[in-house]
């Protein structure tokens, strides 16, 4: 194969499966495109009111975003579209633009898609994929979470048919409560009617079929229709009894027809006011959809290409920007269903897409008279099952510092919204990597007596010397952690007149940058001055061919030892070394 064609199969990963594509395999394609389209048609809709756009944009997002995946993305099994976070982030963008105008308010979304779209395709170009390694993953679990409980409390006015203002936790639940006297009682009954039938059919209705001697595979299509049953009966109910005149808010008039072709603004004024949010969008969503990406392909032994997910999405947001729609990305919830109703293939969301078009031109009259209270049902009961408020508890056990970075993710999400929490869970897990790397672990060691190993000498019952003391360094060398390793290299030797060699075990070091090699430099040149050599031992290949192009090998007051067993035999045959190694218990 010649080196272009490589190359195009690199990026365009539809190369690899369709040559192969046979019918047996879009069956299963067809099945699983049938049971995700029933789902997502109600859950579009809904994510598009979460958003505080009309909720055709919904539809709109779902259909070539999903052409556009199965073309340039690399899971077989995830499925792309609006989802509740993005849907919470896309609120509070836009919501900061203070706009009124509906056309400007779609514009501005669809610009959003855009900016997000172009930021992640260049960052799959440039192999940027690693970038999301910088978010911890307790961060994002307290961020999910937090959005969770924000979401289903901004869906609350929805059910009780009052008017609620705020994009924070007190500000929702205080203005939910300053307006309950306003609560519309047909609303509210069939809110919560709508919700407790959605919880009950995501754990009861599948078993329940089953029982009465239903197959299986029809019984899981049936409970995972459930969303539309849902909206077919209070659809009925409201037009049936003019409910809407009752007070009961519905969807209203949604276009009939095809996806607009639309064109993102490019107000220089507007792409600066939504870059940051833009950016916000782009890491959570990458973020959210390569791991359920890499969740769902590890159970098949198959693998993604991160670098070729961002272009995967980057496209499909690009997409969803020129189609009338707004941010999407991979789901959680779909996804899954997606996974577990058998697809194959990314053709599963192209046929995907196809059904959600057949909706978008023939089945919107019919939702005129959809209650948003139902709308509202579906989100809450979406939303709730991200809500994990465990990781708090295994946090508190495992780290009190990853328990203070999800504690606080949390907080601040609940009470200063969401692109705060956002923002704030970036700077904590960059913050928290510097924390934990500014104080690396270093271990006095010693020979565990009759092997060629070296223990700490507070865990094991080891041989040491008097006059030398080993130490290993379990962390790369850098800026924020050298000055602490001068430091305890220094109070070591400062408490022990008797030291005449200390060894740097450098096992765990894979890097030394420029500010930690000058402060081993000086470390050198403070030991050298009173008396005490200082060695290295198992230096890595790069980090050893990175001292060889400075003087510090050349000053180096001692020696480097290929292993540490080595370092040890030497200062063993010292003629200035102790006539017998001390013997150290472990300290418990």
């Amino acid at each position: 194969m010649t080196l272009p064609k490589i190359r195009l199969r690199q990026y365009l990963p539809i190369l690899d499966w369709a040559p192969k594509y046979d019918r047996d395999t879009a069956t299963s394609d067809l099945v699983a495109a049938v049971i995700v389209t029933i789902m997502l048609i109600p859950q579009s809709l809904a994510y598009a009111l979460l958003a505080g756009l009309p909720p055709e944009m919904g539809l709109y997002a779902s259909i070539l975003p999903l052409v556009a995946y199965a073309i340039f993305g690399t899971s077989r099994a995830l499925a792309v579209g609006p989802v509740a976070v993005v849907s919470l982030m896309t609120a509070a963008a836009i919501g900061n633009l203070g706009l009124t105008d509906p056309a400007q308010i779609a514009i501005a979304a669809g610009t959003l898609a855009f900016i997000s779209g172009v930021m992640l395709t260049v960052m799959g170009v440039l192999k940027l994929g690693a970038l999301a390694n910088f978010l911890s993953h307790p961060v994002i679990a307290g961020f999910i979470t937090a959005s969770g409980v924000l979401i289903a409390a901004s869906q609350l006015k929805h059910i009780f048919g009052v008017k609620v203002s705020g994009h924070t936790l007190p500000e929702v639940l205080g203005s939910l409560l300053e307006n309950q006297g306003d609560t519309n009682v047909i609303t509210l009954f069939i809110g919560v009617s709508a919700t407790a039938f959605l919880f009950w059919v995501r754990k009861g209705l599948k078993p329940l079929l089953i029982s009465t001697g239903m197959k299986p595979r029809l019984a899981d299509i049936l409970a995972k229709a459930g969303p539309v049953g849902a909206v077919v009966v209070t659809t009925l109910a409201t037009w049936g009894f003019g409910l809407a005149d009752k007070g009961v808010s519905i969807v209203g008039s949604v276009p009939m027809g095809l996806p607009p072709l639309t064109m993102p603004s490019l107000s220089p004024d507007l792409w600066s006011q939504l870059f940051l949010s833009a950016l916000l969008i782009s890491i959570i969503g990458f973020v959210e959809s390569v791991s359920v990406a890499q969740t769902l392909a590890a159970k098949k032994r198959q693998r993604i290409v991160p670098d070729q997910e961002l272009i995967g999405l980057g496209t499909s947001n690009i997409a969803a920007a020129i189609s009338g729609g707004y941010p999407v990305t991979g789901g959680f919830a779909r996804s899954v269903v997606n996974f577990d109703a058998g697809a194959e293939t990314p053709a599963a969301g192209a046929f995907t897409a196809v059904g959600i078009l057949f909706a978008a031109l023939l089945l919107t009259p019919l939702i005129y008279f959809l209650p948003t209270a139902t709308l509202a049902a579906t989100i809450i009961v979406a939303v709730l099952s991200l809500v994990d408020f465990s990781i708090l508890f295994k946090a508190w056990s495992y780290s009190k510092v990853d328990f203070a970075a999800v504690a606080a993710t949390i907080v601040l999400t609940l009470g200063f919204g969401v692109e705060i929490g956002v923002s704030a869970g970036v700077l904590i897990s960059i913050g928290l990597h510097l924390y934990k790397t500014s104080r690396p672990h270093i271990a006095e060691e010693g020979l565990v007596p009759g092997t060629q190993h070296f223990r700490n000498i507070h865990r094991h019952k080891v041989e040491t010397f008097a006059h030398a003391v080993t130490l290993r360094i379990d962390e790369s060398l850098y800026f924020a952690n050298a000055r602490f390793l001068e430091d305890y290299i220094l109070d070591r030797v400062a408490r022990d007149k008797a030291l005449r060699h200390v060894v740097l075990h450098c096992a765990a070091v894979n890097e030394i940058d420029m500010s930690a090699l000058e402060t081993l430099e000086e470390v050198n040149r403070r030991l050298r001055e009173t008396g005490i050599s200082l060695h290295l031992s198992e230096v890595k290949g790069p980090v050893m061919d990175r001292l060889k192009r400075s003087h510090f090998l050349d000053d180096l007051s001692g020696s480097v030892f290929l292993s540490q067993y080595d370092a040890w035999q030497a200062l063993k045959a010292d003629g200035r070394a102790d006539p017998e190694a001390t013997e150290r218990l472990a300290a418990q």
